[in-house]
């Protein structure tokens, strides 16, 4: 389903320079030198529709801090401005200790970026493409070592335009490194890839935070958020509803486990909520979810419940709470509805 609040279409901007997997390790308590970004009352306005909300949040330092949310949220656009490649209609962004939109080229210069649409020219060579994003700073790296690092050494003389999805997605976020950024914006890295290729993607993404980059990712797959983030903003309507370490968010919904299954909608909500064990209780797209700390007790009891009723229980599904737990939980739908 395709939500109103979207922002404008970012397959239109030019490239803005002319110019189960193990969850990472909680970072040490940031000191106040260790900001890198700082947002306050961060406003996109689109005549009247808000596309972001005066919105706030910091980065520090090395962290992978990730925006998590659904088409339209407001992912993008924030990014976009932070990027430079859209003026703010309110609020404050500080980079590095320069303000982002006085300073746009000398934050520019600090910053890899990979677009959500790749900027990618088809007839150019993937060595030529790398050249020509490090001929727009005065610092660069060597090509080599960046197709090597990217496994594209093979295809140094392939034209973009031959290359699979894979190996242009991994040549897009190359051109973001060309000039050994302090900070990477990587806006949905691995949107339409297949798993293999997602998570190869992660570990390249794992190996910047090794080195000491600060990775700042947008992703509507909470398991790619979990998996990689210490941080995470989730926004819904253009604005952040929840922030922390997935871990915490997770751990905020006060139960550890989700029953999922399909029941009548002539269920009362109030007998399905007091079940032993459940927390909380949602209905959603024909689905209920108990939100449970004692799997073994609820489920005895729904089964019992649906004896009584005469009812049948479909589809059941139990599974450890994620991060789409927490977002069901705020909003009362899914992340990808």
């Amino acid at each position: 389903m395709k939500r109103q609040a979207r922002a404008t279409p970012r397959e239109t901007m030019k490239h803005p320079y002319a110019m189960a997997e193990t969850q990472p390790e909680p970072a040490a308590p940031p000191q106040a030198q260790d900001i890198v970004l700082a947002v306050a009352g961060l406003t996109k306005r689109y005549g009247r529709l808000t596309a972001v909300d005066a919105i706030s949040f910091e980065v520090h330092k090395g962290e992978t801090f990730g925006i998590l949310g659904p088409n339209g949220a407001g992912k993008t656009t924030t990014l976009e401005m932070i990027e430079g490649l859209r003026n703010p209609d309110g609020g404050r962004i500080t980079f590095l200790g320069m303000d982002a939109v006085k300073e746009r080229r000398r934050v520019q210069e600090k910053t890899g970026v990979q677009l959500q649409s790749q900027a990618l020219w088809p007839e150019l060579t993937v060595e030529e493409t790398l050249k020509l994003f490090g001929a727009l700073f005065h610092h660069r790296v060597d090509i080599g070592t960046l197709l090597d690092r990217f496994s594209l050494t093979d295809k140094r003389r392939a034209l973009v335009q031959g290359l699979s999805g894979g190996q242009k997605q991994r040549l897009s976020i190359a051109t973001a490194l060309v000039n050994d950024p302090e900070v990477v914006f990587l806006d949905e890295p691995t949107t339409g890839l297949d798993p293999q290729a997602r998570h190869s993607f992660w570990d390249l993404i794992r190996d910047m935070k090794r080195e000491g980059k600060t990775v700042i990712v947008t992703t509507h797959y909470m398991e790619e958020a979990e998996a990689l983030c210490d941080r995470v903003a989730i926004m819904d309507h253009g604005r952040i509803i929840a922030l922390d370490a997935p871990r915490a968010l997770v751990r905020s919904l006060a139960s550890e486990s989700t029953i999922e299954f399909g029941f009548p909608e002539t269920a009362e909500r109030e007998e399905l909520a007091g079940l032993p064990g459940v927390r909380d209780m949602r209905k959603e797209n024909g689905s209920v979810l108990l939100f449970t700390n004692d799997v073994s007790a609820t489920l005895n009891a729904l089964i019992r419940f649906a004896d009584q009723k005469g009812q049948h229980i479909s589809s059941l599904n139990v599974r450890t709470a994620t991060l789409e737990d927490v977002f069901i939980s705020l909003t009362g739908r899914r992340l990808r509805d």
